[in-house]
């Protein structure tokens, strides 16, 4: 480093803290750089050309590791923006935990996150809902939101969420919290070519405490891509709106190139057949790859075979110690640097039951408010037997987590395996009592016969509030494609709106994926997770041209958010307040009542999948019509009286007690 002497600094036990993965500390007097290796490895720490060596870290003062060591180095002088990467056993990376990185993530960058914040963080803070319950998700990808949007500055960027247009669609909705598909420094986009088309979800982690480069206006700026961040979560706290932030510990990119095969092989990532391994690593053999295959490693022991319950190629560890720790100071940072309100984890059920109970209490340490959900699933067969994962089945053991209801979703839409079967929306019966378990948000209901409900045999959530209810999302065909696919010469709107009426009106939390209030379209293809943008983006003159649909969503969440009714929170309200109507074929119907003292007075909700009218018994008395054919008012449609009631074809009726 020109004109700079590098000095390493011995380091004192009584004086070191904890390995809390803060692999670069900087001061501008010195800066601190720790790697977990291997035991016996040669490490190094390469700052702006300069090769530093690393000690071991003498004592872990939570508890010795029982493999592995941490290495430390100590610089002195001002290394403010200097770039360094980590060296391990000849092998360089970033190291787990890079801050700042260079573009495409090749390095780290040497930073004082304090010149990254932008003019008031410090005052930040997210509008978290005190329960639960009263959470509405909006699920959106940068570039999907706002690359084809004519009057947008930044479209595809962090800051388009800053801008006026933005934030009004949103309040106008009535959300109050986004969901942002991966954030993260990902693999699949090349940052250094931001002028040419490129696309992905980002479900390919690099650098997972970093924003993704692409997603900012100079991603050959470390700095840019951090305050671009903060911009936008501050906008969205101003207007306020929480941000979920979607986080993919499960598997990455691939093995031989990710950071933690390149600082420690083997030691992340679940194994078939493990082999012993060697502080050298071992013979070459084939690399990981998309494909969904388990795979090998050059980096690690000869034969290794990785697990692939994530059906990427590879399966990280949640268990292992470091693993844990990285996964829970990782959700911590993004937390307190980047003032995230709530994770969604993508493949949940990759993940160990402690981990997960793990991460609930750390941040409970920080604001028990951060609401955590996650796919209760995964994509292939985990080496750890699934009574030890966070699978949906076992969410009682992981309280104040939610999952994902496939459940609920359906029995609306019909299978995720066949895109051409439909279910209750196409007319279909038989899906009645999983409905019915969705709207009592999957906890135990004297109504609800489980022996008659799809995928699960029993109640799997303790409160309603532990249930994601949904329709459709990123990675699936979006609700207008699954129609078109599932049913012949579908009634769009009509069954468009009845589907969310049942998310928006059951007792789980409601999240729904952008663009579905302008009857969004992506040509019916099912996992667009590389598609162009032809095919993602939101069309936003569907506004306008289908201003009912629009109109209809943002009147659904205003009467959700307007009636405790529809969001109880609790399991026990749940059974006192919520009783089922007589089903019939396709149609499910049910009463909310004495509620609240202060608000409306036995409610009652139909949902009719029927091509005709169908008549529905109900308790007699004089109801006020709220929710009619299509159209919401809440302060009412025309009254109705006596014991039975028509419900117009496709469609949902809610009505309440004079």
């Amino acid at each position: 480093m020109a004109g700079m002497a590098l000095t390493m600094m011995a380091c004192d036990p009584k004086k070191d803290e904890p390995y809390r993965f803060d692999e670069m500390t900087y001061t501008p007097a010195e800066t601190v750089f720790k790697v977990f290796a291997p035991d016996n490895a040669q490490c190094f720490v390469v700052v702006d050309g300069d090769s530093v060596k690393m000690d071991i870290l003498p004592t872990i003062e939570d508890g010795q590791l029982t493999e592995g060591r941490v290495y430390k180095a100590v610089v002195k002088g001002d290394l403010k923006g200097k770039a360094y990467e980590f060296s391990v056993n000849g092998v360089a990376s970033p190291g787990v935990f890079a801050k700042a990185v260079t573009v495409n993530g090749q390095k780290g960058i040497v930073v004082d996150l304090r010149d990254t914040d932008p003019e008031g963080w410090a005052s930040d803070r997210g509008p978290r809902p005190e329960r639960y319950a009263d959470w509405v998700v909006y699920e959106m990808h940068h570039r999907d939101f706002s690359i084809a949007r004519s009057d947008a500055a930044h479209p595809g960027k962090f800051i388009a969420l800053t801008e006026p247009w933005a934030i009004d669609h949103l309040k106008e909705l009535g959300v109050n919290a986004v969901h942002i598909l991966p954030s993260y420094d990902f693999g699949s986009v090349d940052e250094t070519k931001p002028d040419v088309p490129q696309y992905n979800w980002g479900y390919d982690p690099v650098n997972y405490n970093v924003p993704e480069g692409s997603y900012s206006t100079d991603a050959s700026d470390p700095l840019c891509r951090i305050r671009e961040f903060k911009q936008m979560v501050q906008a969205l706290h101003q207007a306020g709106i929480c941000v979920v932030l979607d986080v993919v510990y499960n598997h990455t990119y691939d093995i031989d190139h990710s950071n933690f095969q390149r600082t420690y092989p083997d030691y992340y990532y679940r194994q078939t057949h493990p082999q012993p391994l060697s502080a050298e690593g071992g013979e070459d053999t084939p690399t990981a790859d998309d494909s969904g295959n388990s795979t090998s490693s050059s980096q690690g022991g000869v034969g290794v075979t990785y697990s692939n319950g994530s059906g990427c190629g590879n399966e990280t560890a949640s268990e292992k110690p470091m693993m844990r720790r990285f996964m829970v100071e990782s959700v911590k940072y993004w937390i307190n640097e980047y003032h995230i309100d709530g994770f969604r984890f993508d493949l949940m059920g990759c993940h160990d039951i402690e981990t997960m109970n793990t991460i609930r209490q750390a941040v409970d340490s920080i604001d028990p408010h951060i609401f955590i959900y996650g796919e209760g699933w995964s994509a292939g067969a985990c080496a750890l037997p699934n009574e030890q994962l966070a699978m949906k089945a076992n969410m009682s053991q992981v309280p104040r987590v939610a999952a994902f209801s496939d459940e609920i979703r359906d029995a609306l839409r019909g299978p995720f395996s066949d895109d051409t079967k439909g279910a209750f929306l196409a007319g279909i019966p038989g899906e009645e009592e999983s409905l019915k378990a969705g709207i009592a948000g999957m906890v135990e209901h004297p109504q609800v016969d489980y022996a008659k409900v799809n995928y699960s045999d029993e109640p799997w959530a303790t409160e309603p509030t532990q249930m994601m209810s949904y329709v459709s999302c990123h990675d699936d065909m979006c609700l207008v494609d699954r129609l078109k696919a599932s049913i012949r010469n579908p009634q769009v709107i009509k069954l468009d709106l009845l589907a969310q009426t049942a998310v928006f009106t059951s007792q789980g939390v409601p999240f729904m994926l952008s663009g579905e209030e302008l009857l969004r379209t992506k040509l019916g293809v099912h996992n667009s997770f590389e598609s162009p943008d032809s095919i993602n983006h939101l069309d936003w003159t569907n506004k306008e041209r289908y201003a009912e649909v629009f109109d209809y969503y943002k009147r659904l969440i205003a009467l959700r958010r307007h009636h405790p009714a529809f969001r109880l929170g609790t399991a026990e309200l749940v059974r006192k307040h919520l009783s089922f109507l007589p089903v019939q074929d396709c149609l499910v119907a049910y009463r909310l009542k004495d509620v609240d003292n202060d608000d409306w007075q036995d409610i009652i909700v139909i949902l009719n999948a029927n091509t005709m009218a169908m008549q529905v018994s109900v308790p007699e008395g004089d109801y006020t019509v709220v929710c009619r054919d299509g159209r919401i008012d809440e302060q009412g449609m025309g009254t109705v009286s006596g014991s039975k009631v028509s419900v117009p074809a496709q469609s949902a009726l809610i009505m309440h007690r004079n």
